[in-house]
C-alpha cells in the first residue's frame, strides 16, 4: 500500500485506528527504498568489512594489531582472538560520525523533504493531524536508527565469523563468558547504540520543521552534529560536555564488563530521553504553528 493509497482510502474516516499504522508502514517502506537511504546503509555495512580486512591483513604474520605494539582502539586488539569483537569495534567506529550522520540525513529530510517536494500539504489533507503525522515521522526515524545499527552489527558479525575464530570471550574485566552470552551482549549493545541516536533523531526532526529545503535541513543537522563532536573534545569546555548528546555514546563498552557498569549507560539513556523531549516538543510547537503552503 502506497502513501497515496493510504491518503485516498481514509479520507473522511477520521477515527479509523488502522490509518496511522498504514501511513507508518508506508513511511518506513518509502524511507528504506530511497536510493539515498540505501547508499547510507551500504556505507555502514562496508565499514565492518574494511575494518575486518585491515585487521586480517595486518595480523597475517601473527603480530598484534597496532604495528606490533599490541595497542589499538578499544576491542580491536581482541578481534583476532574472537570475531565477535568486530561487532563491538565496528559500532565504536561508526557511532561517533557515520551512524549519527545517516540518522541526521533521514531526520532532516523527514518534514523539510516533504515540503520541498510539495507533498506535505497532501499528507495533511488526510485525517492525520499535524501531531500524529509528526509522531509517525519520528517513529520512522527511530526505526531507521535501529535498522542502521543492526546493519553495522550484522555485517560485522558475518565478516568476523568468516575471517576470525569464534568462541568464548574475555570481558574487559578479564572474566570469561560463553559465546552465547557474548552474542546476547552484542545484541544488547546494538540496542543501546540505537537508543543513543534518539537525541540526534529529535534534533534533526526539529531542524526539519524550520525549513522547506530538505538539503538545508540535512546539512544543518550534520553541521550541528560535527560542532557538538568538536565541542566534546575541547578540554576547556569540560563543564558543558556532560550535557552534550554525544558525551556518553561510547559508554556501551561498559556492557562488556563483568559485572556491568551501569552509571554512564543510565546517564546516556537519560540524556537521550531529555533531548528527545526538548527537541520533540520544539518540533511539535513549530510544526503545529507552521504555515504549510507546499
Amino acid at each position: 500500500m502506497s502513501r497515496a493509497d493510504v491518503l485516498g482510502a481514509d479520507t473522511g474516516r477520521r477515527t479509523n485506528p488502522l490509518w496511522a499504522l498504514g501511513l507508518l508502514r508506508s513511511e518506513l517502506v518509502t524511507t528504506v527504498r530511497r536510493w539515498r537511504t540505501l547508499a547510507l546503509l551500504g556505507v555502514l555495512a562496508a565499514v565492518p568489512v574494511l575494518v575486518g580486512i585491515a585487521v586480517r591483513i595486518e595480523t597475517r604474520g601473527g603480530g598484534p594489531v597496532g604495528g606490533g605494539s599490541g595497542e589499538g582502539p578499544a576491542f580491536i586488539t581482541q578481534i583476532t582472538n574472537n570475531g565477535l569483537f568486530l561487532v563491538f569495534t565496528a559500532l565504536a567506529a561508526t557511532l561517533p560520525f557515520f551512524l549519527p550522520m545517516a540518522v541526521g540525513v533521514v531526520a532532516g529530510d523527514a518534514i523539510a523533504g516533504e515540503a520541498g517536494a510539495g507533498t506535505l500539504r497532501y499528507l495533511l489533507v488526510a485525517p492525520a493531524g499535524r501531531t500524529r503525522l509528526l509522531l509517525i515521522k519520528y517513529a520512522t526515524v527511530l526505526a531507521f536508527c535501529l535498522l542502521a545499527t543492526l546493519v553495522v552489527a550484522v555485517s560485522a558479525l558475518i565478516v568476523g565469523a568468516l575471517l576470525f575464530p569464534l568462541g568464548e570471550l574475555t570481558t574487559i574485566s578479564g572474566t570469561r563468558i560463553s559465546f552465547a552470552e557474548g552474542l546476547g551482549r552484542a545484541l544488547l549493545i546494538a540496542l543501546v547504540v540505537a537508543a543513543s541516536l534518539v537525541g540526534v533523531a529529535a534534533l534533526g526532526l526539529f531542524v526539519s520543521t524550520l525549513t522547506n529545503s530538505g538539503i538545508a535541513a540535512m546539512a544543518t543537522t550534520v553541521g550541528l552534529l560535527i560542532t557538538v563532536q568538536i565541542v566534546d573534545q575541547i578540554p576547556q569546555l569540560h563543564a558543558l560536555q556532560p550535557y552534550l548528546f554525544s558525551h556518553y555514546w561510547l559508554s556501551f563498552a561498559d556492557l562488556m564488563r563483568d559485572p556491568v557498569y551501569w552509571d554512564d549507560l543510565v546517564r546516556n539513556l537519560g540524556l537521550q530521553g531529555l533531548y528527545a523531549v526538548v527537541f520533540g516538543s520544539a518540533a511539535w510547537a513549530r510544526f503545529t504553528a507552521k504555515d504549510i503552503s507546499a
